[in-house]
Protein backbone atom coordinates (compact mmCIF):
# COMPACT_ATOMS: atom_id res chain seq x y z
CA UNK A 1 0.00 0.00 0.00
CA UNK A 2 1.17 3.42 -0.77
CA UNK A 3 2.02 5.41 1.74
CA UNK A 4 -0.67 7.82 3.20
CA UNK A 5 1.68 11.48 3.75
CA UNK A 6 4.66 12.27 5.15
CA UNK A 7 3.99 10.96 9.01
CA UNK A 8 2.75 7.58 7.30
CA UNK A 9 6.42 7.22 6.00
CA UNK A 10 8.20 8.55 9.06
CA UNK A 11 6.37 5.92 11.48
CA UNK A 12 7.31 3.32 8.90
CA UNK A 13 10.87 4.64 9.33
CA UNK A 14 10.41 4.34 13.10
CA UNK A 15 9.21 0.93 13.25
CA UNK A 16 11.99 -0.40 11.16
CA UNK A 17 14.42 1.52 13.64
CA UNK A 18 15.57 3.94 10.53
CA UNK A 19 14.29 7.02 12.56
CA UNK A 20 15.50 8.97 15.84
CA UNK A 21 13.49 11.23 17.54
CA UNK A 22 15.18 14.40 19.05
CA UNK A 23 13.63 15.21 22.31
CA UNK A 24 15.38 18.35 23.46
CA UNK A 25 16.08 22.18 21.69
CA UNK A 26 18.36 22.11 18.79
CA UNK A 27 18.77 25.39 16.94
CA UNK A 28 17.88 25.31 12.81
CA UNK A 29 20.64 27.71 12.75
CA UNK A 30 23.60 26.07 12.05
CA UNK A 31 23.11 23.25 14.82
CA UNK A 32 20.81 20.75 12.64
CA UNK A 33 22.67 20.77 9.65
CA UNK A 34 25.87 19.08 12.34
CA UNK A 35 23.25 17.14 13.59
CA UNK A 36 22.33 15.96 10.05
CA UNK A 37 26.11 15.79 8.45
CA UNK A 38 27.50 13.44 11.45
CA UNK A 39 24.56 11.11 10.83
CA UNK A 40 24.67 10.43 7.27
CA UNK A 41 28.55 10.13 7.44
CA UNK A 42 28.47 7.65 9.79
CA UNK A 43 25.11 5.45 9.27
CA UNK A 44 23.21 6.92 11.25
CA UNK A 45 19.28 7.50 10.87
CA UNK A 46 16.98 10.04 9.96
CA UNK A 47 16.27 12.37 12.18
CA UNK A 48 13.03 13.92 14.12
CA UNK A 49 13.61 17.14 15.66
CA UNK A 50 10.75 17.57 18.06
CA UNK A 51 11.94 20.83 19.47
CA UNK A 52 13.71 23.13 16.92
CA UNK A 53 14.53 26.51 18.78
CA UNK A 54 12.23 29.29 17.98
CA UNK A 55 9.17 26.97 16.56
CA UNK A 56 6.65 24.80 17.47
CA UNK A 57 6.98 22.94 14.34
CA UNK A 58 9.01 19.70 14.24
CA UNK A 59 11.88 18.77 11.83
CA UNK A 60 12.73 15.79 9.86
CA UNK A 61 16.38 15.62 7.62
CA UNK A 62 17.79 12.34 6.65
CA UNK A 63 14.70 10.26 5.88
CA UNK A 64 16.31 9.43 2.34
CA UNK A 65 19.91 9.07 3.52
CA UNK A 66 20.79 5.65 2.71
CA UNK A 67 20.10 2.80 0.21
CA UNK A 68 17.82 1.12 2.85
CA UNK A 69 16.11 4.26 4.07
CA UNK A 70 15.36 4.79 -0.47
CA UNK A 71 13.94 1.31 -0.34
CA UNK A 72 11.54 1.59 2.62
CA UNK A 73 10.43 5.10 0.66
CA UNK A 74 9.72 3.55 -2.62
CA UNK A 75 8.65 0.39 -0.39
CA UNK A 76 10.69 -1.89 -2.38
CA UNK A 77 13.41 -4.71 -1.59
CA UNK A 78 15.65 -2.92 -4.01
CA UNK A 79 15.67 0.26 -6.23
CA UNK A 80 16.57 -2.69 -9.24
CA UNK A 81 13.12 -3.64 -8.76
CA UNK A 82 11.50 -0.04 -9.89
CA UNK A 83 14.21 -0.45 -12.94
CA UNK A 84 13.00 -3.99 -13.86
CA UNK A 85 9.12 -2.51 -13.65
CA UNK A 86 10.01 0.46 -16.01
CA UNK A 87 11.82 -2.40 -18.31
CA UNK A 88 8.88 -4.49 -18.28
CA UNK A 89 6.84 -1.40 -19.33
CA UNK A 90 8.97 -0.21 -22.12
CA UNK A 91 8.87 -3.94 -23.55
CA UNK A 92 5.53 -3.78 -23.67
CA UNK A 93 4.09 -4.60 -26.59
CA UNK A 94 0.23 -5.03 -27.80
CA UNK A 95 -0.50 -8.71 -28.83
CA UNK A 96 -2.32 -9.97 -31.90
CA UNK A 97 -5.21 -11.52 -31.03
CA UNK A 98 -7.90 -10.98 -28.88
CA UNK A 99 -6.95 -13.54 -25.71
CA UNK A 100 -3.31 -11.77 -25.92
CA UNK A 101 -5.44 -8.35 -25.97
CA UNK A 102 -7.40 -9.51 -23.02
CA UNK A 103 -4.30 -10.65 -21.19
CA UNK A 104 -2.98 -7.15 -21.78
CA UNK A 105 -5.78 -5.60 -19.86
CA UNK A 106 -4.87 -5.37 -16.56
CA UNK A 107 -1.15 -3.87 -17.12
CA UNK A 108 -3.08 -1.39 -19.30
CA UNK A 109 -5.45 -0.26 -16.75
CA UNK A 110 -2.11 -0.23 -13.85
CA UNK A 111 -0.72 2.56 -16.72
CA UNK A 112 -4.05 4.86 -16.57
CA UNK A 113 -3.88 4.44 -12.68
CA UNK A 114 -0.77 6.39 -12.56
CA UNK A 115 -2.74 9.29 -13.51
CA UNK A 116 -2.90 12.47 -10.60
CA UNK A 117 -6.28 12.85 -9.48
CA UNK A 118 -8.40 16.29 -8.61
CA UNK A 119 -10.06 15.77 -4.56
CA UNK A 120 -11.85 18.41 -3.57
CA UNK A 121 -10.15 19.20 0.21
CA UNK A 122 -6.69 17.57 1.52
CA UNK A 123 -4.91 17.48 4.82
CA UNK A 124 -2.93 20.29 3.19
CA UNK A 125 -6.08 22.54 3.89
CA UNK A 126 -6.58 21.95 7.83
CA UNK A 127 -5.35 25.25 8.53
CA UNK A 128 -5.72 28.20 5.62
CA UNK A 129 -4.15 31.42 6.47
CA UNK A 130 -4.73 34.48 4.07
CA UNK A 131 -3.72 37.45 7.04
CA UNK A 132 -0.61 38.10 8.89
CA UNK A 133 1.43 35.47 6.70
CA UNK A 134 5.23 34.84 8.00
CA UNK A 135 7.53 32.64 7.21
CA UNK A 136 9.18 33.15 10.64
CA UNK A 137 6.83 30.39 11.93
CA UNK A 138 8.73 27.60 10.21
CA UNK A 139 11.74 26.34 11.36
CA UNK A 140 13.66 27.31 8.35
CA UNK A 141 17.26 26.45 7.81
CA UNK A 142 20.70 28.44 8.05
CA UNK A 143 22.93 25.60 6.92
CA UNK A 144 26.15 26.27 6.73
CA UNK A 145 27.98 29.75 8.34
CA UNK A 146 28.71 31.62 4.63
CA UNK A 147 25.04 31.14 3.62
CA UNK A 148 23.43 34.00 2.56
CA UNK A 149 20.37 33.24 4.76
CA UNK A 150 18.30 30.81 5.98
CA UNK A 151 16.90 28.12 3.22
CA UNK A 152 13.83 25.88 2.19
CA UNK A 153 15.79 22.83 1.15
CA UNK A 154 13.33 20.55 0.28
CA UNK A 155 10.34 22.34 -1.67
CA UNK A 156 8.12 20.83 -4.29
CA UNK A 157 7.85 23.90 -6.44
CA UNK A 158 4.73 24.12 -9.09
CA UNK A 159 4.62 25.97 -12.11
CA UNK A 160 2.86 25.40 -15.45
CA UNK A 161 4.36 25.71 -18.61
CA UNK A 162 2.27 29.00 -20.06
CA UNK A 163 1.76 27.42 -23.66
CA UNK A 164 1.02 23.72 -23.14
CA UNK A 165 -0.28 24.47 -19.94
CA UNK A 166 1.02 21.40 -18.77
CA UNK A 167 1.84 20.97 -14.97
CA UNK A 168 6.12 20.82 -13.77
CA UNK A 169 7.24 20.18 -10.65
CA UNK A 170 11.05 20.24 -9.15
CA UNK A 171 13.19 20.94 -5.95
CA UNK A 172 14.88 24.47 -6.54
CA UNK A 173 16.11 26.13 -3.33
CA UNK A 174 14.26 29.19 -1.85
CA UNK A 175 16.46 31.81 0.42
CA UNK A 176 13.90 33.62 2.60
CA UNK A 177 14.54 37.08 2.64
CA UNK A 178 11.98 37.98 4.64
CA UNK A 179 8.45 37.50 6.06
CA UNK A 180 6.74 37.20 2.51
CA UNK A 181 9.63 36.79 0.20
CA UNK A 182 12.19 34.32 -1.20
CA UNK A 183 14.45 33.83 -3.80
CA UNK A 184 13.80 31.27 -6.64
CA UNK A 185 16.61 29.07 -7.44
CA UNK A 186 16.06 28.55 -11.52
CA UNK A 187 19.37 27.38 -13.16
CA UNK A 188 19.26 28.18 -16.21
CA UNK A 189 18.54 24.61 -17.50
CA UNK A 190 15.73 23.59 -15.65
CA UNK A 191 11.85 23.68 -15.94
CA UNK A 192 10.96 26.16 -13.94
CA UNK A 193 13.34 28.71 -15.74
CA UNK A 194 12.22 27.51 -19.16
CA UNK A 195 8.77 28.91 -18.24
CA UNK A 196 9.31 31.85 -17.13
CA UNK A 197 11.32 32.50 -19.77
CA UNK A 198 8.48 31.64 -21.91
CA UNK A 199 6.21 33.74 -19.95
CA UNK A 200 8.73 36.94 -20.09
CA UNK A 201 9.33 36.36 -23.96
CA UNK A 202 5.25 37.25 -23.89
CA UNK A 203 6.60 40.87 -23.82
CA UNK A 204 4.72 42.31 -21.64
CA UNK A 205 3.96 42.72 -17.93
CA UNK A 206 3.07 39.54 -16.35
CA UNK A 207 3.01 37.68 -12.82
CA UNK A 208 3.95 33.71 -12.95
CA UNK A 209 2.16 31.42 -10.24
CA UNK A 210 3.85 29.29 -8.17
CA UNK A 211 2.99 26.90 -5.56
CA UNK A 212 5.24 25.12 -3.66
CA UNK A 213 4.51 21.79 -1.07
CA UNK A 214 7.00 21.05 1.81
CA UNK A 215 6.81 17.65 2.91
CA UNK A 216 4.24 14.64 1.38
CA UNK A 217 4.63 10.85 0.84
CA UNK A 218 8.46 10.13 -0.33
CA UNK A 219 7.31 8.94 -3.82
CA UNK A 220 6.08 12.39 -4.46
CA UNK A 221 8.74 14.20 -3.10
CA UNK A 222 11.20 11.93 -4.84
CA UNK A 223 9.91 12.71 -7.98
CA UNK A 224 10.30 16.05 -8.07
CA UNK A 225 14.18 15.42 -8.54
CA UNK A 226 13.89 13.51 -11.33
CA UNK A 227 15.85 13.98 -14.54
CA UNK A 228 12.02 13.59 -17.46
CA UNK A 229 11.99 15.17 -20.09
CA UNK A 230 9.78 18.47 -20.43
CA UNK A 231 6.34 18.21 -19.85
CA UNK A 232 6.34 14.88 -18.30
CA UNK A 233 3.84 15.28 -15.25
CA UNK A 234 6.12 14.08 -12.17
CA UNK A 235 2.89 13.64 -10.33
CA UNK A 236 2.32 10.47 -12.85
CA UNK A 237 5.74 9.62 -12.19
CA UNK A 238 4.81 9.69 -8.38
CA UNK A 239 2.11 7.49 -9.14
CA UNK A 240 3.97 4.82 -10.70
CA UNK A 241 6.65 4.90 -7.95
CA UNK A 242 3.89 4.84 -5.54
CA UNK A 243 1.58 2.41 -7.37
CA UNK A 244 -1.35 4.50 -6.35
CA UNK A 245 -2.41 8.16 -8.10
CA UNK A 246 -1.10 11.35 -6.37
CA UNK A 247 -4.52 13.18 -5.05
CA UNK A 248 -3.90 16.78 -5.53
CA UNK A 249 -6.21 19.53 -4.61
CA UNK A 250 -6.59 23.34 -5.96
CA UNK A 251 -4.70 26.21 -4.54
CA UNK A 252 -7.06 28.83 -2.79
CA UNK A 253 -5.04 31.88 -4.76
CA UNK A 254 -3.11 30.57 -7.90
CA UNK A 255 -4.48 28.48 -10.81
CA UNK A 256 -2.15 25.74 -9.71
CA UNK A 257 -2.52 22.20 -8.33
CA UNK A 258 -0.61 20.73 -5.25
CA UNK A 259 -0.44 17.22 -3.85
CA UNK A 260 -3.63 16.92 -1.21
CA UNK A 261 -1.49 15.41 1.25
CA UNK A 262 0.97 18.09 2.13
CA UNK A 263 1.92 19.42 5.32
CA UNK A 264 3.15 23.05 4.23
CA UNK A 265 1.59 24.97 0.95
CA UNK A 266 3.08 28.19 0.15
CA UNK A 267 1.04 29.95 -2.47
CA UNK A 268 2.67 32.97 -4.35
CA UNK A 269 3.44 34.48 -7.44
CA UNK A 270 7.15 35.73 -8.90
CA UNK A 271 6.80 39.00 -10.76
CA UNK A 272 8.41 38.47 -14.62
CA UNK A 273 11.56 40.76 -14.62
CA UNK A 274 12.08 41.12 -11.06
CA UNK A 275 15.08 39.51 -9.49
CA UNK A 276 16.99 39.90 -6.17
CA UNK A 277 20.63 38.73 -5.12
CA UNK A 278 20.65 35.20 -4.09
CA UNK A 279 23.28 33.07 -2.20
CA UNK A 280 25.92 32.24 -0.77
CA UNK A 281 24.62 28.70 -0.51
CA UNK A 282 26.56 25.48 0.89
CA UNK A 283 25.84 23.50 -2.05
CA UNK A 284 25.94 20.02 -3.21
CA UNK A 285 29.43 20.24 -4.56
CA UNK A 286 31.21 20.60 -1.24
CA UNK A 287 31.75 24.16 -2.19
CA UNK A 288 29.73 27.39 -1.72
CA UNK A 289 27.53 28.18 -5.11
CA UNK A 290 28.38 31.77 -5.33
CA UNK A 291 26.05 34.96 -5.13
CA UNK A 292 23.69 35.76 -8.39
CA UNK A 293 20.71 36.82 -9.43
CA UNK A 294 17.16 35.26 -9.56
CA UNK A 295 13.50 35.85 -9.18
CA UNK A 296 11.82 36.69 -6.31
CA UNK A 297 8.80 34.56 -4.93
CA UNK A 298 5.89 36.77 -3.03
CA UNK A 299 3.81 34.93 -0.31
CA UNK A 300 -0.17 35.02 -0.62
CA UNK A 301 -1.52 32.15 1.10
CA UNK A 302 -0.24 29.40 3.14
CA UNK A 303 -2.30 25.63 3.79
CA UNK A 304 -1.09 23.33 6.47
CA UNK A 305 -1.87 21.01 8.66
CA UNK A 306 -3.16 21.37 11.80
CA UNK A 307 0.26 20.23 13.34
CA UNK A 308 2.34 19.79 10.62
CA UNK A 309 5.89 18.49 10.15
CA UNK A 310 8.60 20.91 8.36
CA UNK A 311 10.71 18.58 5.56
CA UNK A 312 14.40 19.18 4.99
CA UNK A 313 17.85 18.36 3.57
CA UNK A 314 21.27 19.50 3.64
CA UNK A 315 24.04 19.34 1.20
CA UNK A 316 27.38 19.76 1.22
CA UNK A 317 30.73 18.25 1.15
CA UNK A 318 29.86 14.31 -0.08
CA UNK A 319 28.33 11.74 0.64
CA UNK A 320 25.05 13.30 1.81
CA UNK A 321 21.30 12.59 1.91
CA UNK A 322 21.41 13.52 -2.01
CA UNK A 323 23.82 11.51 -3.07
CA UNK A 324 21.33 8.14 -2.03
CA UNK A 325 18.55 9.78 -3.84
CA UNK A 326 21.22 10.44 -6.74
CA UNK A 327 21.90 6.90 -6.34
CA UNK A 328 18.85 5.29 -6.44
CA UNK A 329 18.17 7.81 -9.95
CA UNK A 330 21.36 6.15 -11.67
CA UNK A 331 19.56 2.63 -10.95
CA UNK A 332 16.25 3.51 -11.59
CA UNK A 333 16.65 5.14 -14.78
CA UNK A 334 19.18 2.94 -16.47
CA UNK A 335 16.79 0.86 -18.64
CA UNK A 336 15.71 4.17 -19.73
CA UNK A 337 19.18 4.66 -21.09
CA UNK A 338 19.81 1.30 -22.08
CA UNK A 339 16.64 1.90 -24.26
CA UNK A 340 18.67 4.57 -26.29
CA UNK A 341 21.92 3.37 -25.78
CA UNK A 342 21.70 -0.61 -25.62
CA UNK A 343 25.12 -1.26 -25.59
CA UNK A 344 25.80 0.14 -22.16
CA UNK A 345 26.05 -2.16 -19.24
CA UNK A 346 26.50 -0.54 -16.34
CA UNK A 347 26.86 3.21 -15.28
CA UNK A 348 28.27 4.34 -11.45
CA UNK A 349 27.92 7.94 -10.61
CA UNK A 350 30.71 8.14 -7.71
CA UNK A 351 29.95 10.05 -4.55
CA UNK A 352 33.20 12.08 -5.07
CA UNK A 353 31.90 13.35 -8.22
CA UNK A 354 28.67 15.15 -6.96
CA UNK A 355 25.99 13.95 -9.98
CA UNK A 356 27.61 16.20 -12.38
CA UNK A 357 31.37 16.12 -12.44
CA UNK A 358 32.09 12.47 -13.49
CA UNK A 359 30.41 8.98 -14.85
CA UNK A 360 31.40 5.86 -15.42
CA UNK A 361 30.41 3.43 -18.07
CA UNK A 362 30.75 0.09 -18.77
CA UNK A 363 29.86 -0.76 -22.84
CA UNK A 364 29.53 -4.03 -25.05
CA UNK A 365 32.08 -2.63 -27.37
CA UNK A 366 31.17 -3.92 -30.83
CA UNK A 367 33.22 -1.64 -33.73
CA UNK A 368 35.93 0.79 -33.64
CA UNK A 369 35.55 4.23 -31.56
CA UNK A 370 32.38 2.88 -29.89
CA UNK A 371 33.23 4.39 -26.59
CA UNK A 372 33.92 7.37 -28.83
CA UNK A 373 29.93 7.26 -29.91
CA UNK A 374 29.00 6.52 -26.35
CA UNK A 375 30.09 9.94 -24.87
CA UNK A 376 28.62 11.68 -27.17
CA UNK A 377 25.50 9.96 -26.94
CA UNK A 378 25.47 10.87 -23.14
CA UNK A 379 26.23 13.94 -23.38
CA UNK A 380 22.95 14.59 -25.85
CA UNK A 381 21.28 13.06 -22.92
CA UNK A 382 18.63 15.28 -20.70
CA UNK A 383 20.68 16.35 -17.67
CA UNK A 384 23.54 13.73 -18.28
CA UNK A 385 24.56 16.65 -20.95
CA UNK A 386 26.59 18.32 -17.86
CA UNK A 387 28.49 15.19 -17.45
CA UNK A 388 32.09 16.57 -16.67
CA UNK A 389 34.31 13.77 -17.39
CA UNK A 390 33.29 10.20 -18.73
CA UNK A 391 34.98 7.11 -18.51
CA UNK A 392 34.03 4.46 -20.98
CA UNK A 393 35.48 1.36 -19.76
CA UNK A 394 35.03 -2.65 -20.96
CA UNK A 395 31.98 -4.75 -20.29
CA UNK A 396 33.92 -7.16 -17.84
CA UNK A 397 34.47 -4.18 -14.89
CA UNK A 398 32.86 -3.28 -12.55
CA UNK A 399 31.77 0.52 -12.26
CA UNK A 400 29.97 0.10 -9.11
CA UNK A 401 33.77 -0.71 -7.74
CA UNK A 402 35.63 3.00 -8.15
CA UNK A 403 38.97 1.28 -7.43
CA UNK A 404 38.78 -1.93 -9.85
CA UNK A 405 37.59 1.09 -12.49
CA UNK A 406 40.36 3.68 -11.80
CA UNK A 407 42.93 0.67 -11.84
CA UNK A 408 41.71 -0.75 -15.53
CA UNK A 409 41.26 2.73 -16.78
CA UNK A 410 44.54 4.05 -15.94
CA UNK A 411 46.40 0.91 -17.38
CA UNK A 412 44.03 0.95 -20.40
CA UNK A 413 44.78 4.33 -21.78
CA UNK A 414 47.39 6.43 -23.66
CA UNK A 415 46.62 10.19 -22.57
CA UNK A 416 46.89 11.87 -25.77
CA UNK A 417 45.35 8.79 -28.17
CA UNK A 418 42.44 8.05 -25.66
CA UNK A 419 41.24 11.50 -24.03
CA UNK A 420 39.14 14.33 -26.04
CA UNK A 421 37.52 17.38 -24.76
CA UNK A 422 34.46 18.85 -26.19
CA UNK A 423 32.95 22.53 -25.58
CA UNK A 424 29.21 23.12 -24.36
CA UNK A 425 26.96 23.66 -21.33
CA UNK A 426 27.93 22.75 -18.14
CA UNK A 427 25.94 22.63 -14.81
CA UNK A 428 25.11 26.08 -13.13
CA UNK A 429 27.12 24.97 -10.16
CA UNK A 430 30.45 24.38 -11.64
CA UNK A 431 32.62 26.93 -10.26
CA UNK A 432 35.64 25.75 -12.50
CA UNK A 433 34.37 26.38 -15.77
CA UNK A 434 35.52 29.52 -17.77
CA UNK A 435 32.02 30.90 -18.54
CA UNK A 436 28.98 30.46 -16.59
CA UNK A 437 26.86 27.35 -17.54
CA UNK A 438 29.20 27.00 -20.47
CA UNK A 439 32.65 24.95 -20.11
CA UNK A 440 34.47 21.83 -21.42
CA UNK A 441 33.98 18.45 -20.85
CA UNK A 442 36.01 15.31 -20.97
CA UNK A 443 35.53 11.93 -22.64
CA UNK A 444 38.06 9.01 -21.49
CA UNK A 445 38.27 5.94 -23.92
CA UNK A 446 39.55 3.09 -21.44
CA UNK A 447 38.38 0.31 -23.34
CA UNK A 448 40.92 -2.38 -24.63
CA UNK A 449 42.15 -0.86 -28.00
CA UNK A 450 41.76 -2.94 -31.68
CA UNK A 451 43.88 -3.48 -34.39
CA UNK A 452 41.20 -1.47 -36.23
CA UNK A 453 41.86 1.20 -33.87
CA UNK A 454 45.68 1.38 -34.87
CA UNK A 455 47.01 -0.53 -31.91
CA UNK A 456 49.04 -3.52 -33.71
CA UNK A 457 50.75 -5.31 -30.24
CA UNK A 458 49.13 -7.86 -28.11
CA UNK A 459 46.76 -6.84 -25.28
CA UNK A 460 47.48 -8.18 -22.09
CA UNK A 461 45.31 -10.60 -20.33
CA UNK A 462 44.29 -9.22 -16.66
CA UNK A 463 45.79 -11.52 -14.08
CA UNK A 464 43.05 -13.72 -12.42
CA UNK A 465 43.09 -17.20 -10.13
CA UNK A 466 41.73 -20.13 -12.05
CA UNK A 467 38.56 -20.86 -10.41
CA UNK A 468 39.74 -24.61 -10.15
CA UNK A 469 42.53 -23.31 -7.36
CA UNK A 470 40.32 -20.73 -5.92
CA UNK A 471 37.72 -23.87 -5.04
CA UNK A 472 40.53 -26.01 -3.95
CA UNK A 473 41.59 -23.42 -1.21
CA UNK A 474 38.59 -22.52 -0.45
CA UNK A 475 38.25 -25.63 1.33
CA UNK A 476 41.71 -25.58 3.14
CA UNK A 477 41.46 -21.84 3.97
CA UNK A 478 38.64 -22.59 6.14
CA UNK A 479 41.01 -25.62 7.05
CA UNK A 480 43.41 -23.69 8.17
CA UNK A 481 41.31 -21.44 10.07
CA UNK A 482 42.52 -18.14 8.78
Amino acid sequence: MAYKDLRDFLHTLEKKKELKRIPFEVDPYLEITEFADRSVKTGGPALLFEKPKGSSIPVVINAFASMRRMEIALEVDSVEDVARRIAEYLEMRMPEGLIGKLKMLPKLAEMGAFFPKIVKDGYCKEVIEREELSLDRFPILHCWPDDGGRFITLPLVFTRNPETGKRNCGMYRMQVYDERTTGMHWQTHKQGAEHYRRLAAEGREARMSVAVAIGSDPATMYSSILPLPPDLDEMMIAGFLRGSPVEMVRCETCDLEVPANSEIVLEGYVDIGESRREGPFGDHTGYYSLEDDYPVFHLTCVTRRKHPVYAATIVGPPPMEDFYMGKAIERIFLPLMRLQLPEIRDISMPAAGVFHNLILVSIRKSYPLHARKVMHAIWGLGQAMFSKVIVVVDEDVDVQNVEETAWRALNNIDPQRDIEFVMGPVDSLDHASRLPDFGSKMGIDATRKWKQEGFTRPWPEVIRMSPEVKQRVDALWKKAGI
